[in-house]
Order: C-alpha cells, then structure tokens, then sequence
C-alpha cells in the first residue's frame, strides 16, 4: 500500500541516480517530501522517480551535470517550478578516481575537482539563489571524514573534500555576518557501500574497495534526513569517522605512517580489473546505477551519529586534562636538584 504523500517540505538532491543520493531521495519520500532529483543520467534518475512515486510521493528530475554551473542553476528553477519553494537542498555528487598522485593526469584531476568540489559549490549558489528571497531553508553538504584526513591513492578527491569544508566554514560566517535564517550543516561520512567501487576510474591494477568499517547507504541517508531537521553545525557518522578525525588532530605525523602502511592495500580487493571495465569519470554507466555495492556482506545497518564540534570538545578537554596528570606525575617523578 502506498503511504500517503504529506507535502510537508521540498528537498533537492544533486548525484541522485545511485548510492548515498539515491538512499537519501528513499528516505525523504518515506518521509512524504516532494523530492526534486539531478544526476547526469536521464534513465537511472528516471528509476529513482518510479520508486518514489511507489511509496506515495512525488518526484521530479533534470539530468544535469554538476559541473556545468549554468545547467545547475537551469535544473534548480526548473524543479522548483515543478515542486514548489525548495526547502532542503542536498549536494551529494562525486566522483573519484584511484591512484598514486604523479600516475594521474591533469585533465582526471581536474574533472573530480570539478564535480567533487565545484559541484558543492554551484549546487549551494543555486540553493540560496531560491532560499535567499525567502530567507529561509536548509543546505546538507555531504562530506567525508576525508575531508580532515588525505589518504594514499585519493588525492584528488581528498582535496575536494578538503575544499568543501573550507568553503563551507567561510560562507556560513557569511550568513551568520547576515542574519540569515538559512542554515547550513556539513554531514561527514564513513566508508560507504555504494557502487563508486565498481564504476570509479583507477589506475591500480586490482578492483578497489571500501576501507572498512563499511555501512551501507541508508545509514547516510538517516544522517543527511537528520541534519536537514536539526540546526546542527556539523555530524561525523560512525565511530570510524570521529577516530579518524580526532587521530588526526592529536597524532597527524602517526597518521601519516599509518596510512601509508595500510591503506593501500586496504583499499584493494586483490581481483584483477576487467580489461573492459567502464568508469563514470566523464560520462554515466547506466547499468550499474543502484544503492547499495559490492560490499552488502561487510556493511553494517547502523552507525553512531555524533555532533562533530561538541564530540572534538569533549576529546580535545578529556586531553588536556590527561596531558595535565601526566604532566604533574612526571614532574613529581623527576629527581631534584
């Protein structure tokens, strides 16, 4: 039986065709939002329409990539005239490419800065081009705890999360300058098992993966559901998430020799590529557009969903206060003179 459709908001959703949007589109139509979908890919985004309309919803959708502002801002009117004055808006579209930096070109790097970050930053301007009349409305960018932390072989996309948070803390100051009543909220994410895995461009010779812990998609998409409710600055979900952000404020240098000791490999699953394996880097691969990945035996359902600046307050004076008793044991400790 369909549920009945509520019309209690309108939410717009960038990389909406597959993984974490696509859950994310499920989980505001559950919710009885009119859902507004933009991906690259007319069928796949069309699917995605066909499943909200079965759970009682409505849906609409403009293929539309993210890197061409002027088609963004085109899509961001059009669905807006379709479904009403967007309330939520979610920028989510990715893309990646897997390899040691000096065997990447320049056209690859510049192609996933360009949807990975850019992308964030042409969705949000479209957003606030419909919420700043109103002044009101909420943006979720989706982010990474990558976005703290560069790994081995994920430059490109590492930096684009890097410049997302960046990018993200200066306009906020902004609105906050304004008075604006538009809020923004970062959501920083575990490893995921969505089908970038199967479809992302590498250069390594193996199949790469998730580095595990791994939760499935719709754990996302309950986070990202969440902080378009509440006026939360920013969320880590997964315990992964808050380790490896606090690991990174207290010990980078150990980081650094961590990562470069294990992630490699942990991002492999040691399987020959295909020779004719496709990659989504410049264009859609219609056949493999789904939620969930490879990896539906590893994930998990559930995550902690933790408030990122309370949770680095509590560590950073839980700390200081240990560096504190260390300090005074030592110092009562040491001979005198």
């Amino acid at each position: 039986m369909n549920m009945p459709v509520r019309h209690t908001e309108t939410v717009v959703i960038t990389g909406a065709s597959a993984g974490v949007g696509r859950a994310t589109a499920h989980r505001f139509a559950r919710a009885g939002a009119r859902v507004g979908l933009i991906a690259r890919d007319e069928q796949a985004l069309m699917e995605v329409k066909q499943d909200i309309e079965k759970m009682g919803a409505e849906a609409e959708f403009v293929a539309a990539d993210v890197a061409d502002a002027n088609a963004l801002f085109e899509a961001a009117e059009k669905l807006q005239n379709q479904l009403g004055a967007v309330d939520v808006w979610v920028n989510d579209a990715m893309v990646t490419v897997f390899s040691p930096f000096w065997e990447i070109t320049p056209e690859e790097y510049r192609r996933v800065t360009e949807v990975t970050y850019l992308g964030f930053v042409h969705g949000t301007m479209a957003a606030l081009r419909l919420m700043r009349p109103r002044d009101r409305g909420t943006i979720v960018q989706v982010g990474s705890a990558l976005a703290y932390r560069g790994i081995p072989l994920q430059s490109a996309y590492c930096g684009a999360k890097h410049a997302i948070r960046g990018f993200t803390d200066s306009l906020r100051t902004e609105l906050i300058h304004d008075g604006s009543k538009i809020h923004l909220t970062l959501v920083n994410l575990p490893a995921v098992n969505t089908p970038q895995f199967d479809w992302a461009r590498t250069h390594m010779p193996s199949q790469p993966r998730p580095v595990a812990p791994v939760f499935q998609p719709e754990v996302a998409a309950d986070a990202i559901f969440k902080a378009a409710h509440q006026r939360r600055r920013e969320y880590w979900v997964g315990l992964s998430t808050a380790e490896v952000i606090l690991a990174q404020t207290l010990g980078p240098g150990f980081l650094d020799r961590y990562l470069a000791k294990r992630v490699y490999d942990a991002q492999s699953t040691g399987q020959p590529l295909p020779p004719d394996r496709p990659d989504n880097l410049d264009k859609p691969v219609t056949a493999l557009h789904r939620t969930r990945g490879s990896f539906s035996d590893e994930a998990s359902n559930t995550a902690l969903d933790l408030p990122g600046p309370a949770t680095r307050l509590t560590v950073g004076v839980a700390g200081v206060v240990c560096a504190g008793v260390l300090g005074l044991v030592l110092g009562r400790s040491m001979p005198r003179r």
